[in-house]
């Protein structure tokens, strides 16, 4: 049973002011006994009702193809003694996995999570020598990977095909009875997911079973009675955490899950109406797009009741004019980080246009000055920390990065800048290591951003720090305008001047066909910042 709030915590912000520590204003969830042997995945099956839900767990959204719930988990049993069987691999061996979205994505993670071997997703697009950094981190015994992706993995690397009739084998039962599963702890590793690696090289965050366990069970505790299942698009990868943590939820909520193994916005748009899809999971330029387009407007989304955004921070002027053009879909935003297995806040909260929610059960948080480390109220900005069952191990191979996130008490420092409001309201200021230093001033590139995003003619945006001899830095925008627009760079200048103070204002513009992002929708700032020096800009 969860304990009584102290009476010394704020029932309105979660703020105790003895600890300075922000707590959930949720009711405390039970979590199964840490010592007791138990994986993610078996975790998560645990939680389906029995009889099994009669919906599809995954559908193929070209193809149609689909996976019921009883196959799903016949296919994932199999896979997982072929993998013991076959493949010899055993609790602890670190495994590769290259692919888009497919049916044989689920099965294969829940197999490996099953048998206590280690899924490392990565996208399936990365180059040579982004995959020898990886494999240099992980040092994997076996990879999977499409056939498409395979050639850039190192050659000693043994490697499965999952678009093979070989894979397609694996997941069928031999005649012989199975071999049992090896026991898992809680305590073990269960993924090693990367960080975006928008600054400084990419890490493997390591996430133990208990991790994902304590994010399942708060996220079934909030889990509401329908009359028909919940059938969510996946626009997001699933080597990236978000499409990770979303995959296990709808296996242990038994809900659907279309995959779209390439994005297209137009045949997002058909999914939604063919699917009758509930919900998605986006990213902030995705809803963006969303807003701006014709097509979307002319589209049947009348099944589609929420969006839940996140991996990167969502303007308030962008959430009105949504809601404006859209009022049946709800935006939920959440916020998460790789560090903390993706989930932080309740996003079904977020009725403060603006705020990512509330933080979720078992969960606490601080708000840390940056200059003295005091840490601070209601109100103030500083840097946000979190502590709970949630967050990471540490980072694999880089012992310094592990303890300069975490602290001896628990405490993750995310590096983002935050605050919370009375109410207990988490908002997102910006990525400290992406702020402006203008003169004595600090300028959050994403506050510029979602203002730039509230123009009529620009499709896209995003704002970086620029060398200036006597300021520091200044604030320089990169722009997409919308097909058509003749937009000048002091239009641009002029339209954001009149809504910030003096020293926030773009002082340098440069038009773009496409601002750089990373899967998860953010910015690659570094790309910009290297274009910027080497082309004339628009200077006011």
């Amino acid at each position: 049973m969860a304990t009584a709030p102290s009476p010394e915590i704020d029932p309105r912000s979660g703020y105790c002011v003895a600890t300075k520590t922000f707590h959930s204003l949720r009711p405390g969830v039970t979590l199964p006994c840490e010592s007791l042997p138990l994986s993610v995945a078996s975790f998560a099956i645990s939680l389906l009702p029995f009889p099994l839900p009669t919906n599809a767990a995954f559908i193929d959204s070209d193809s149609g193809s689909s996976l019921t719930y009883p196959e799903f988990l016949s296919q994932g049993r199999a896979l997982a003694s072929s993998l013991l069987s076959h493949l010899r691999l055993s609790p602890g061996d670190a495994v590769v996995i290259l692919s888009p979205a497919r049916l044989e994505i689920p099965v294969l993670y829940f197999a490996l999570l099953s048998i206590g071997a280690v899924p490392c997703p990565s996208n399936p697009l990365s180059t040579r020598s982004e995959l020898s950094r990886q494999v240099h981190l992980i040092r994997p015994k076996i990879a999977f990977a499409i056939s498409a992706a395979a050639a850039n993995l190192p050659d000693s690397l043994l490697t499965v095909f999952i678009d093979s009739p070989r894979f397609q084998s694996l997941l069928h039962s031999p005649n012989s009875p199975l071999p049992p599963l090896p026991v898992v702890r809680q305590s073990d590793t269960a993924a090693i997911l990367y960080s975006s690696g928008t600054t400084g090289r990419v890490k493997g965050v390591v996430l133990t079973h208990r991790n994902f366990i304590a994010l399942l069970a708060v996220l079934h505790s909030r889990m509401l009675e329908r009359e028909t299942p919940v059938v969510g698009l996946f626009t997001i990868p699933l080597f990236h955490v978000f499409g990770f943590f979303m995959l296990l939820r709808t296996a242990a909520l038994g809900q659907t899950a279309v995959l779209m193994e390439r994005f297209d916005f137009s045949a997002m748009l058909r999914a939604v109406e063919k699917y009758r899809v509930n919900y998605m999971p986006v990213s902030p330029p995705l809803l963006v797009a969303m807003l701006k387009s014709d097509e979307a407007s002319q589209s049947d989304l009348s099944s589609l009741e929420s969006l839940a955004c996140g991996g990167a921070p969502l303007g308030r002027e962008v959430s009105e004019r949504f809601r404006a053009r859209f009022p049946a879909i709800q935006i939920f935003q959440g916020y998460g980080l790789t560090e903390s297995a993706g989930g932080v806040t309740s996003p079904e909260e977020t009725d403060v246009l603006g705020s990512v929610g509330r933080i979720s059960s078992n969960s606490e948080a601080r708000i840390v000055n940056l200059d003295s480390g005091e840490a601070l109220p209601p109100g103030h900005r500083g840097e946000l920390w979190l502590r709970g069952p949630t967050v990471m191990k540490g980072y694999i191979g880089d012992d310094e990065a592990t303890s300069s996130m975490l602290n001896l008490e628990g405490w993750l420092k995310t590096g983002d800048l935050c605050y919370f409001n009375e109410d207990g309201f988490l908002f997102i200021v910006g990525r400290l290591k992406e702020l402006i230093k203008y003169k004595a001033y600090q300028v959050p590139p994403a506050e510029l951003e979602h203002i730039l995003h509230s123009h009529p003619e620009i499709a896209d945006a995003a704002v970086i720090p620029y060398p200036d001899e006597e300021a520091g830095e200044i604030p320089m925008a990169f722009i997409v305008r919308r097909p058509g627009s003749t937009l000048s760079s002091v239009a641009v200048m002029d339209f954001v001047v009149k809504q910030v103070a003096p020293y926030k204002k773009i002082r340098r513009v440069e038009f773009t066909d496409a601002i750089p992002k990373s899967a998860a929708g953010k910015i690659l700032r570094g790309e910009l910042v290297q274009r910027a020096g080497s082309s004339p800009k628009s200077k006011l």
